[in-house]
């Protein structure tokens, strides 16, 4: 038989709350007995009567089990009060940075200009002197950096002149030096054996051209060759 949902409410009847009570109070004390030997667990149970009479179970002892809860719940509440305090003091840091925060804005737009028309007289002049050093510093670090700037083009204008200087030296070696002279006097040795091979071949045309050239006395005279070998003689000692 399935029992109905008991409608969690006060018992009117005194009687029935009173039955009602006995049983779930045997039943709650013996819930707690059966997890304390289940599960090993230290378990205290106090129950108070609508007449105050005291009904507990305890599975070890119940005053050493009350005085840990005093201490749990006593660590609870100083861990509790840290934790309070440690917010508080959070805020507080968080209004601060905020406020300074906002000095920092408002002084950032005061060194550009902004907002200086409600500057008195001394804030005016602290905000000229502060940037007057501010310049001075950008000033300084501009110089600092030309300068480094300057001792590194310098010392590439060293490297780039020494390779320079060993080329220089390599190019006039005596070694080079006489192997360019070499050359020099072999292209002008070609240069001369060119011209001399013009002047030859000049000369030869011209000889060529005398012996074949006829002379006026002789234009219908007949011209004979041949080969002989031995002395020439005239053509009229060979015809005699």
């Amino acid at each position: 038989m399935v029992r109905g949902k008991v409608e969690l409410k006060r018992i009117e009847n005194t009687t029935s709350r009173q039955v009602t009570f006995s049983k779930r109070r045997n039943g709650l004390l013996k819930k707690a007995n059966e997890i304390s030997v289940l599960c090993d667990a230290e378990v205290a149970l106090m129950i108070f009567s609508q007449k105050g009479k005291l009904s507990e179970f305890s599975s070890s002892n119940m005053e050493k089990t009350v005085e840990k809860y005093r201490e749990h719940v006593k660590k609870e509440e100083n861990y509790n009060l840290e934790t309070e305090v440690h917010t508080q003091k959070l805020k507080q840091e968080a209004i601060i940075i905020q406020q300074n925060l906002e000095q920092l804005e408002a002084s950032q737009r005061k060194f550009l200009g902004q907002d200086i028309v409600s500057c008195s007289l001394d804030e005016v002049c602290e905000l000229d002197t502060n940037l007057e050093h501010t310049l001075k510093i950008v000033r300084e670090r501009k110089a600092h950096v030309f300068n480094e700037q300057t001792e590194k083009l310098k010392a590439k204008v060293c490297i780039y002149f020494a390779i320079f200087l060993e080329i220089k030296i390599f190019l006039l070696h005596p070694f080079h030096v006489q192997e360019r002279y070499l050359l020099e006097e072999n292209a002008e040795l070609c240069q001369k054996s060119s011209s001399l091979s013009q002047k030859i071949v000049g000369t030869s045309r011209q000889q060529h051209k005398d012996v074949i050239t006829w002379s006026p006395s002789s234009q219908f005279s007949e011209v004979e060759t041949g080969l002989y070998v031995g002395l020439t003689r005239s053509r009229k000692s060979r015809d005699f």
